[in-house]
């Protein structure tokens, strides 16, 4: 009898396999599980096999990640870190003390702040002009939606009074239309445009600082949700490029190439050979990413009814579709046509729709291909939509951590979409009961790449670290077992790795040891729960 070379005793293991949910012992040869049961698996031990004992913990499946920006995450590790605080003076201090201790930067760059510090969402250049006048500034809040510039940056890039606003995005502007300094969409590439370029060998050790963050929380594989150049985020292809083919990538990555909305069906022979230029090694290039809104915050979220003033009174603004939602559905037919998945970034419920109607469209033209189409973030989503997602095949991309109370919704959402359409956010409940197939991602550095974390929101609806213990919308949380699997099953579904996402015989070992066993404590503990281990096809890539 072959003897393993890992064994995981003494559960409990979680498999999110449906026929058989629970199990005590795991059995690994090579890259591949060999065994899942109980006393049984344990003959599989020999002289030479790794025991681990999982007494007071719990296998899981490795967690994947939906919809992520890994190499421009990690990346930002390294510039001016603005996130884990709201305090203006706090940003000033972060900026202030980076710009010093980097003099031979000539644009101080990075970000992270959060639209709640600021009156409106909307901080000001001369904020920045006091801390740094002599170089350029260029700041991504939190969501990568806007940008804080100073007066340097703005002169640069010749943004005046005069500047017409771009059709994707807007220039925040003061009482005589002078700019302030907020950059909204589109309008950031005005000066994102003239940061000096990053280097490949930064893009690589962005992407391996990242992976090591990544695996820290148990997770094994990921959708690069951007693959190109978009509002100064770096192209990141040629890192995972890199890696994939000198083994330092260890976690499995499906990038997703970026749909440049300035075009038309005349790139997609360009996506079809970047396709087969970067799928290398544990990184495929099968999916292609298109923007087709905004945010709520800014109100570029495209919606079927127009944003609310601050006096609750309809506006003239419904948000803005990024691609013409008639040209969307045949770029998706062709897309699927030569077998790309597409991933919608879909944010309001007009743009929910615009998907669901290209992908409808698609499905008309070529039949049912599998191709696994979804539709990531998901805020608004009409009622009327709900079940289109289970008829259409549409898979729904959540990101948990948003389904809370905090400033920026409370303040800066509620508000402005009324209160029968605030009530439509994050439907996680309903998409379940309306068939849908979740997965689940963290849009990181947007906000945490943590899983357990997100999960924690799913459950509960509330944030672990927040203070109001208010529940957002509470017919809307998940079960624990659902929500696992969004974040295991769910992902590997989307990401095509089919031999991952549960625990089965013949399946990879991609897994992760939890310090507890989350399924058996209370809901509202659940983000204390650490990761211990974690596991790419058997081999231990870390250790707490």
């Amino acid at each position: 009898m072959t003897t393993a070379d890992l064994v995981f005793t003494r559960g409990p293991v979680f498999t999110v396999d449906p026929a058989r949910t629970r199990a005590t012992s795991l059995a690994v040869v090579g890259e591949r599980i060999a065994a899942v049961g109980h006393d049984e698996v344990r003959e599989l031990i020999g002289p030479r096999t790794e025991v681990v004992d999982l007494t007071g913990k719990l296998l899981l499946p490795g967690f994947q990640d939906a919809h992520v920006h890994a190499v421009s995450g990690g990346k930002e590790l390294a510039e001016c870190d603005l996130t884990g605080t709201i305090g203006v003076q706090e940003y000033l201090d972060r900026i202030r003390g980076y710009a010093d201790t980097h003099p031979d930067h000539t644009w101080i760059t990075g970000g992270g702040w959060s639209m709640e510090s600021f009156e409106g969402g909307l901080p000001t250049r001369q904020l920045l002009d006091s801390i740094v006048p002599d170089r350029p500034v260029l700041l991504s809040n939190r969501d990568h939606h806007g940008a804080w510039a100073n007066t340097r940056a703005l002169a640069l890039a010749g943004i005046t009074a005069d500047t017409p606003d771009p059709a994707d995005g807007r220039i925040e502007r003061e009482p005589d239309g002078t700019p302030s300094g907020m950059l909204q969409e589109g309008a950031i590439g005005l000066v994102s445009r003239l940061q000096p370029a990053s280097t490949p060998e930064e893009r690589l050790a962005g992407l391996l600082r990242a992976q090591e963050l990544l695996h820290s929380l148990g997770i094994t594989a990921w959708q690069d949700a951007l693959l190109g150049s978009f509002g100064g985020m770096p192209d990141p292809s040629d890192a995972y490029a890199t890696a994939a083919r000198d083994g330092s990538l260890t976690a499995r990555v499906t990038g997703a190439l970026w749909w440049d909305r300035d075009r038309g069906s005349e790139q997609i022979p360009e996506l079809v050979a970047l396709r087969e230029k970067l799928s290398v090694g544990r990184f495929r290039a099968g999916s292609v990413k298109i923007m087709q809104d905004g945010i709520a915050e800014n109100f570029t979220a495209a919606m079927t009814s127009p944003y609310l003033d601050g006096c609750g009174c309809a506006t003239a603004n419904s948000g803005l579709s990024f691609v013409d939602p008639r040209e969307l559905r045949g770029y998706v037919t062709e897309l699927d046509a030569l077998d790309f998945q597409v991933h919608f970034h879909a944010l309001g419920d007009r743009a929910v729709r615009e998907a669901l109607d290209a992908l409808e469209a698609a499905i008309a033209a070529n039949g049912r291909r599998g191709n696994r189409h979804h539709l990531a973030h998901l805020q608004v989503v009409h009622p009327e939509d709900l079940t289109r997602f289970a008829e259409l095949g549409a898979l729904a991309n959540i990101q948990p951590l948003w389904a809370a109370h905090e400033p920026q919704m409370d303040e800066l959402t509620i508000p402005f979409l009324g209160p029968e359409r605030a009530a439509w956010q994050y439907p996680f409940g309903d998409l379940v009961r309306a068939g849908a197939t979740l997965a689940a991602g963290s849009d990181w550095p947007v906000s945490s790449p943590d899983p357990i974390a997100g999960i924690h929101v799913a459950v509960n609806r509330r944030d672990p670290e927040a203070d109001d213990d208010r529940v957002f919308l509470a017919e809307q949380r998940l079960d624990l077992p659902t929500a696992l699997a969004a974040y295991t099953a769910g992902t590997a579904h989307v990401n095509r790795l089919d031999d991952t996402g549960s625990l089965r015989a013949g399946n990879l070992a991609d897994l992760v040891v939890l310090d507890r066993d989350i399924l058996t404590g209370p809901p509202e503990e659940i983000a204390e729960a650490r990761v211990e281990r974690t596991y790419v096809g058997g081999r231990l890539v870390h250790s707490r």
